[in-house]
């Protein structure tokens, strides 16, 4: 095993902050941040390597076990460590930066306090495998550089692109599509400045480049976030959709605003091109309706057939990004209408008509992946799907609930006598009436879509409330029950 670290301490850096789960950063193993000394261990780590981090960071392996059990909390030689659980391998060990070790105190007087120590790719222990792309509130996100060359897209490969700096001895890429590793995307000098490509799927990224072990946000880059030091993050949006409005040659000015913005006109605006008008964007997976805003004036798009109707009664263009999920319900073929109504689209009454066929009813709907509650309302009567065993609520209130694209199943094994058995949690508000799981072969389970990150929940068994007797990951609560805990790796 190869474990050189460069005389230990490689290079000085800022580390960016960036609020998603993730993964151990890659090499960044140690960093200073709110005057605070951060190391980070990871529970899949051998003997061999517990031994050599602890070495390097002349930390107790006492120390480290104790930390790797999660406490929240613990005094070890007088000295009080923190301890934060970042995912289900990576645990986050902390103390006052006055307690430094020694390693870090020996020609560093002059760190600052959001100094990071890299350390060779030795200590790569968490190779990236998937691309973070961020979960953001907002639904659409364009692009916006001072100059074109600045990136391009080609081939499912984003290029990016550093002007200048021609002097630097070495420029890394580093962001949330790789991690925040500071080593794994070394760019390479051109003419220009330097440049690399990576393949990216559609989403949305933060990025900073480091030249000579400086960070530096991009300087063509308009897009940018507080990283929460005092910096900036770049933001880079992998496009997916392009409005196109063609005519209106004489208008001031066009935008688009939709469901994906809040209805809010003249925040997206196209950019006038022959012929018309045109604007590339990411759009998130799913159901999007829209109108574009000509001079102030609300039109639906001319080239797109699929237009509904809202409960006001106003028309609007719909388009879909991502998967389609076939909604059918058997029989009623003597009903006059049925309409698909959920969580997915506002819980609309007229918006989405389904199309009567040979048995029943069925409507195509592209959904992005997750947890949705629906019902049919057949001749103005709502009711749940009958061929869905899923619910949630109770009475007049019971929803079916569906999982599109599920990534976890709740399993609960006996109490196979039991009438009811639900699964509630952090992911659905602590919902009394909870999710309503299926038996079957013996097993109760319910199929969810959870995004990364950690989840608390129980089993509600006939009105009586359990941990999971299969997860020995637990912590405590207010009524001193305990509430099971998962936790999501992205």
């Amino acid at each position: 095993m190869r474990h050189s670290f460069l005389t230990a301490i490689f290079l000085l850096v800022l580390l960016p902050s960036v609020h998603v789960s993730a993964q151990q950063k890659p090499g960044n193993v140690c960093y200073i941040s709110d005057n605070r000394i951060y190391f980070q261990l990871d529970k899949r780590w051998t003997s061999t390597q517990k031994k050599e981090f602890s070495e390097l960071f002349s930390l107790d392996s006492i120390l480290i076990e104790t930390a790797m059990q999660s406490i929240n909390a613990f005094s070890y030689d007088s000295i009080t460590w923190l301890v934060t659980r970042v995912n289900s391998n990576i645990t986050e060990l902390s103390k006052p930066l006055a307690h430094a070790p020694s390693t870090l105190h020996s020609n560093d007087a002059h760190l600052l306090t959001n100094d990071v120590f890299l350390i060779d790719d030795g200590w790569d222990i968490s190779p990236v495998s998937h691309q973070m792309v961020i979960d953001f509130p907002e639904k659409i996100g364009k692009n916006e550089f001072s100059q074109e060359s600045g990136y391009r897209y080609a081939n499912d490969t984003a290029y990016f692109l550093l002007s200048g700096f021609q002097d630097a001895g070495q420029v890394y890429l580093s962001g949330t599509f790789n991690n925040w590793s500071t080593l794994q995307t070394p760019m390479h000098k051109t003419g220009k400045g330097w440049e690399t490509g990576i393949r990216l799927k559609p989403g949305k990224y933060l990025y900073k480049f480091i030249a000579d072990g400086r960070w530096l946000a991009d300087p063509e880059n308009l897009q940018k976030e507080n990283d929460g030091n005092a910096g900036y993050n770049s933001v880079l949006y992998v496009l997916n959709y392009e409005f196109r409005l063609k005519g209106y040659e004489s208008a001031r000015k066009v935008s688009v605003a939709g469901s994906f913005n809040n209805w809010k006109p003249g925040k997206i605006r196209l950019t006038r091109v022959p012929g018309g008008w045109n604007l590339p964007v990411y759009l998130q997976e799913g159901t999007h309706a829209y109108k574009f805003v000509v001079d102030k004036q609300w039109l639906n798009d001319p080239d797109n057939p699929d237009i509904r109707t809202d409960a006001d009664g106003n028309t609007n263009s719909f388009l879909g990004i991502g998967d389609t999920l076939l909604f059918r319900l058997n029989d009623f073929e003597n009903a006059g209408t049925v309409i698909l109504s959920g969580s997915f689209n506002g819980w609309s009454t007229t918006e989405l008509r389904m199309n009567k066929v040979k048995g029943g009813w069925e409507l195509p709907y592209v959904l992005a992946a997750g947890n949705y509650e629906y019902k049919y309302i057949v001749d103005g009567k709502w009711m749940p799907d009958p061929a869905n065993p899923h619910t949630a609520g109770s009475g007049d209130y019971t929803n079916s609930v569906i999982s599109f694209k599920p990534n976890h199943t709740f399993k609960l094994r006996y109490f196979t006598d039991a009438k009811s058995v639900l699964v509630s949690g952090s992911f659905n508000g602590w919902s009394t009436s909870g999710y309503r799981m299926e038996l079957k072969d013996g097993l109760w389970t319910y199929e969810l879509n959870l995004k990364p990150g950690k989840y608390t929940y129980k089993f509600n068994v006939d009105g009586q409330w359990m941990i999971d007797p299969a997860n020995d990951d637990w912590e405590g609560n207010w009524e001193g029950t305990g509430n099971s805990v998962l936790w999501i790796d992205p």
